[in-house]
């Protein structure tokens, strides 16, 4: 009875290893309650530009032919829209869509009338009279024509009373643009002006993971506040008051974010449409403008991948909290993190992720050994108790509550603990679960190779049993890509189970024997790096196992 119990314990803390993480991992999209949070309507005209699906254009080449002024830098390429004079024109240089080297490199912005349209557009907002430029107005370009680190380029547009709107866009070395809005109030009159910047998209494929957030969301009020595509869709506008702050969107890799001036109140929106346009907005302080005076208002936009280092360096240059927060590092954020920060250190050493999560497995292995040892050592004695185990069952197999008081009594003299078998996959557990959010969320993992065949350690192994690993010229479906590294990870938990006491009874048994075909299928869809952490593992976990069986062997 009490192997049984054992066999139980052991297959639900296996299965809740694999099933259950998304649960306890899982992004918590309860809403924030923020008590300014409010659905409003603005009292100033607000112009986010909508599409109809008439005016869409599926080429983007084609959209990007209006005129524009080009973004040129080792980072990215693109360029600014002088028609309305904003931002929808943004390619990554360092990323492409797939791990082949013909592969198009990623594109974040893209112009509103195409299907992916995803821009970051401005508003100048005044509750009076003033001619304001519109979505359709043409900016001109005053100075350098092209936007660089080195060259910032000046927009400007003026209306019929003579004020002047500019706006200068600085681009630093990676993925940081910086506009200043300036306004000239060469008029005779006070006028009173309101920036606002904000990002619009189409609703974008997801990857449909509820253990990721895609979506809008910031960090306002000293609050993370996350919204998805479908919680957007139910409110009509949701505005959250913050001093500092920043919101924007997110996609499992990438970020486009509003980072206002952190030392003022401004004015954070939610807006959705069921299967519509969304968008996320701030608006920064009204300021009044005297006749001959000029003010300027400055908004951060942050358009490239979720790499820690870079979100980490611009909290402390911008003063923006929480920054690092827009990577879903999910609830056991504390463990996740510093795990990651641990590989890219150990990488930066070793020049390969894979590497690093083979000498994070050592150093695990080695920080555990003294827990490990106990339970391996347990282990040990209780397979030198088969024999005597054997003979209680032949005595007592009449009487089962005979033979579960003996056994209990067996391991209360011998000492051994029948639920140490389950330790080694309780420590291991933690590390599993962390390690998985890293490789799925990590923009420093995707496209990671390894060695050989593995290019990405944060896609499953891309070989599959059911064409000789290539060798026959067809791709099986999906379910059938059961790679080498499964395989081998599926024969080390075989070994390693030979090694533990086998169940008394002959059913459990025969389950027992089917657990490594099981996970073998189960983690071949699993990231690759996940597979080699855990194969890994079990050979380190083999060879401790074997070398304190021969002790206890020795001492009995």
């Amino acid at each position: 009875m009490t192997e049984q119990k054992n066999f139980i314990l052991a297959l639900a803390l296996s299965i809740g290893i694999f099933v259950g993480w998304d649960h306890f991992f899982g992004t918590k999209n309860t809403p924030v309650q923020i008590e300014n949070t409010q659905i409003v309507t603005s009292d100033i005209q607000d112009k986010a530009v909508v599409s109809t699906p008439e005016e869409l254009v599926l080429d983007r080449a084609v959209a990007v032919t209006d005129k524009r002024t080009p973004i040129k830098s080792n980072k990215i390429k693109g360029s600014i829209n002088l028609k309305g004079g904003h931002l929808d024109d943004i390619t990554l240089l360092d990323y492409k869509v797939s791990v082949n080297e013909d592969a198009d490199y990623v594109d974040i912005l893209n112009p509103k009338n195409t299907k992916s349209a995803y821009f970051v557009d401005f508003d100048i907002l005044c509750p009076d009279k003033t001619e304001l430029p519109k979505q359709d107005s043409v900016w001109h370009v005053k100075g350098d024509e092209s936007l660089s680190p080195e060259t910032p380029v000046t927009i400007y547009w003026e209306n019929s009373q003579g004020i002047r709107f500019e706006r200068t866009f600085l681009i630093d070395e990676n993925y940081l643009i910086t506009v200043v809005h300036k306004v000239t109030n060469n008029s005779d009159e006070n006028i009173c002006i309101q920036q606002k910047a904000f990002i619009q998209r189409n609703k974008p494929k997801t990857e449909g993971f509820f253990i990721l957030h895609e979506g809008a969301l910031g960090f306002l009020d000293n609050h993370l506040v996350e919204r998805d595509y479908d919680k957007l869709a139910d409110n009509k506008k949701e505005e959250i008051t913050s001093k500092g702050g920043w919101i924007g969107f997110t996609d499992k890799y990438w970020l486009v974010a509003l980072v206002p001036n952190q030392k003022v109140n401004s004015t954070f929106s939610f807006t959705g449409k069921e299967g519509a346009e969304f968008s996320a907005a701030a608006k920064i302080e009204q300021k009044s403008i005297q006749p001959g005076e000029a003010v300027e208002q400055s908004v951060n936009i942050y358009v490239g991948p979720k790499k820690l280092a870079l979100l980490d360096g611009y909290e402390e240059t911008l003063k923006v909290k929480n920054f690092d927060l827009a990577i879903d590092f999910g609830w056991f954020y504390f463990l996740t993190k510093p795990l990651f920060q641990f590989l890219d250190i150990v990488n930066s050493f070793v020049g390969n992720f894979g590497v690093a999560i083979l000498i994070m497995t050592l150093l695990s292995k080695l920080l555990l050994f003294p827990l490990a040892n106990k339970s391996y050592r347990s282990m040990g004695r209780m397979k030198t108790l088969t024999p005597k185990m054997d003979l209680l069952k032949k005595r007592h197999k009449d009487d089962p509550v005979k033979l579960q008081k003996e056994m209990m009594n067996l391991y209360k003299t011998e000492k051994v603990n029948p639920l140490s078998g389950c330790l080694p996959m309780l420590i291991q557990a933690p590390i599993f679960f962390c390690l998985y959010k890293v490789l799925f969320v990590s923009i420093e993992m995707r496209h990671a190779p390894f060695f050989g065949w593995i290019h990405d350690l944060s896609s499953q192994d891309p070989t599959t049993l059911f064409n000789l690993f290539g060798l026959l010229p067809f791709t099986p479906p999906s379910f059938l890509m059961i790679g080498v590294w499964p395989l081998l990870m599926g024969i080390t938990m075989l070994w390693q189970q030979r090694l533990n006491p086998q169940p008394m009874d002959e059913a459990q048994a025969k389950m027992m024997m089917l657990m490594p075909i099981f996970f073998t299928y189960l983690l071949s869809s699993f990231p690759a790096g996940l597979v080699i952490y855990w194969t890994f593992s079990n050979i380190l976990s083999i060879i401790q196992q074997k070398a304190i069986m021969e002790i206890s062997k020795k001492k009995a």
